[in-house]
């Protein structure tokens, strides 16, 4: 489907504003971008598969602007993606196929929760202190991993905030440092992965793309320059926001 000029900068605005959001929250930029895909005109398939593309980008503009920072630790970057790329696969190779309406309202009873939780718990989040990276807590890690990766190549919208739940909770980080993971592994390589498992059962519409590419990259490297020089006030409330309004969408979408 060819969209007008229109069409195009209405493409770009939203991947801006969905980008920018998602990347001072940590997750949520199919809260937006994904039903703009749909409204404009394509079917569930082609928009997942269009939007799984345009999402890596996302990951890539939080790159360039992480390069000027020191959040990431070589080892734990190879831990999050050995771990989640095969929850990926698995995900996205069952999404097209699977009964939609349970999971989605499921999956927003638990976002939602997410969002609560934070509200109640003012310190989670709050202080960096590393845990569960040897022995039994990093298996347990692992497989916790493994379920976000699931839910990652499975499912639109989200997903990148369980990740950082399950960082901050049981790997002990701050909202800085979960978010940098989340934005630059699951952002860039796990929605790589995903993207191209989904493009292979899917219809990409690749006419759209290079909006919605160009305002991944601007919208996600704002949104991290904001989070980056604000801290963990501004992720925490963004976050409580972003899986809040998500959830809820989930369940009466």
């Amino acid at each position: 489907m060819t969209l007008d000029w229109t069409g195009q900068l209405v493409l770009l605005a939203t991947a801006i504003v969905a980008n920018f959001f998602s990347a001072i929250s940590g997750g949520g930029v199919g809260l937006i971008q994904f039903p703009i895909l749909i409204f404009l005109g394509l079917s569930f398939a082609a928009a997942l598969s269009t939007h799984k593309v345009a999402t890596v980008f996302m990951g890539f503009g939080a790159i360039l602007r992480h390069l000027r920072e020191s959040h990431l630790e070589r080892r734990i970057c190879l831990i999050i993606l050995a771990a989640g790329i095969p929850g990926v696969i698995l995900g996205a190779s069952l999404i097209l196929k699977a009964p939609e309406k349970p999971a989605m309202i499921t999956l927003g009873v638990l976002t939602t929760s997410l969002g609560i939780y934070s509200i109640f718990k003012p310190n989670l989040g709050m202080e960096h202190t590393p845990k569960n990276w040897h022995g039994q807590g990093l298996w347990v890690g692992v497989i916790g991993l493994f379920v976000v990766g699931f839910l990652n190549g499975s499912i639109t919208s989200g997903t990148g905030l369980f990740l950082i739940v399950w960082l901050i909770r049981h790997f002990g980080m701050d909202y800085n440092h979960a978010v940098a993971y989340t934005m630059v592994i699951l952002g860039f390589v796990w929605n790589g992965v995903g993207a191209f498992v989904v493009g292979l059962g899917g219809d990409i519409a690749w006419e759209w793309l290079p909006a919605l590419i160009l305002g991944a990259i601007v919208g996600s490297y704002l949104g991290t320059h904001l989070a980056i020089r604000q801290g963990n006030r501004l992720i925490k409330r963004a976050f409580e926001i972003t899986t809040i309004l998500i959830g809820l969408k989930l369940i009466f979408s």
